[in-house]
């Protein structure tokens, strides 16, 4: 079988315009509501998403790898690298690793991509690690670099990589792809495509040893913010986790061929869901913003204590709405007075009731 970076015109991709044109006028639209929607926020919420939305990132491009973080590690060493505030907690070697790459994503998303930033995000990523041989440098084994799944003694082959022989020049000419495809390069491209491409392209080279999905969706990360001329918040990692299994199967059918529309089209499907997610988070932070200015001085420190909890669950509130009994667990009080509390905050509209009796639940009056 012959991959795509064997072929003759590699690598030249090719696709259809046609098929993504609309998905990225709707990219562009909503991301001129999104960064209007942003002003609405606060400094100090607009901190508090950045720092959720990259620590739930941090969490789900390592989790599409098979790697389990603490995400509490994650938010503690986010905001140390920001300059705020964070918990005096021992923050182990993988989660320090990926919270440094991202706040550099962050922070430096309008440099030019060169070798020294893929090769210092890649030795982040690897912080702590001692079983590699080429930490911070592309690899160098002579054996080659497959993606395999299946029994030892019958194993698929998804996919294999150029030799590592070559890396050094494959990565030069996609380093120099980066840089002319982006707004103010020589040949730019529109966000969507740019992503797309930029991600196929990059795990199809798999020019290191380990880290090279969590780098590839960082790059599509640095490409959007590049098109939109600030950092982004968009929740890739996030909406590919939740079907992993559509993102692996997507990448398997466009590693063979250099026409690659099918493959853009879904990326750019992708990068939509998770700008509308991300959206949901904006728009749930006024709400809450709106919700805490109709209620101030209107509730006791039980009920405030209460609704800090079920806020802090984001748009989705607790699974099943709240119940009294939950009531009883967060207010610590009896309940004759949880009943009273709840009554009260119906009738000043901060929650909504439904049900009656035992199945009665309360939620958050946020649309």
């Amino acid at each position: 079988m012959a991959w795509n970076w064997q072929k003759n015109d590699w690598p030249q991709f090719t696709y259809k315009k046609s098929a993504i044109a609309d998905l990225e006028a709707r990219f562009s639209h909503r991301s001129g509501i999104f960064l209007g929607a942003l002003k609405h926020v606060s400094t100090e919420e607009k901190n508090t998403l950045v720092v959720d939305l990259m620590s739930t990132e941090a969490l789900k491009t390592s989790e599409i790898e098979g790697e389990i973080l603490n995400r509490d590690s994650l938010q503690s060493s986010i905001r140390r690298n920001f300059g705020l505030e964070a918990k005096n907690r021992k923050i182990p070697p993988a989660e320090q690793g990926i919270a440094e790459m991202m706040v550099d994503l962050y922070m430096t998303f309008n440099k030019p991509l060169s070798h020294g930033q893929l090769f210092a995000w890649q030795k982040m990523l690897m912080k702590g690690r001692r079983d590699l041989n080429a930490l911070g440098a592309y690899r160098t084994h002579e054996a080659p670099m497959q993606v395999v799944s299946g029994a030892i003694h019958k194993p698929k082959v998804h996919f294999e990589a150029p030799p590592s022989k070559v890396m050094h020049r494959e990565m030069t000419q996609f380093i120099k792809w980066f840089n002319d495809t982006a707004p103010d390069g020589k040949n730019p491209l529109p966000a969507l495509t740019r992503a797309g491409i930029a991600h196929l392209y990059f795990v199809c080279v798999h020019p290191f040893e380990d880290g090279n999905g969590r780098i590839g969706r960082a790059l599509a990360e640095k490409v959007l913010s590049q098109c939109l001329g600030q950092p982004t918040l968009i929740a890739l990692s996030h909406t590919i986790q939740e079907r992993k299994k559509t993102y692996y199967e997507s990448l398997e059918k466009n590693n063979k061929d250099s026409e690659i529309t099918a493959w853009l089209v879904y990326f750019a499907n992708t990068i939509l869901e998770a700008q509308g997610y991300t959206q949901k988070l904006i728009d749930f932070l006024i709400e809450k913003s709106k919700l805490y200015e109709k209620l101030r001085g209107k509730m006791n420190e039980r009920q405030e204590k209460v609704i800090a909890r079920m806020l802090r669950e984001g748009p989705e509130g607790f699974k099943g709405g709240l119940s009294a009994e939950k009531y009883l667990s967060i207010a610590k009080t009896s309940r004759a007075t949880a009943t009273r509390d709840l009554q009260d905050l119906v009738e000043k509209s901060a929650l909504l009731k439904t049900g009656e009796r035992k199945y009665t639940r309360y939620w958050l009056n946020i649309r």
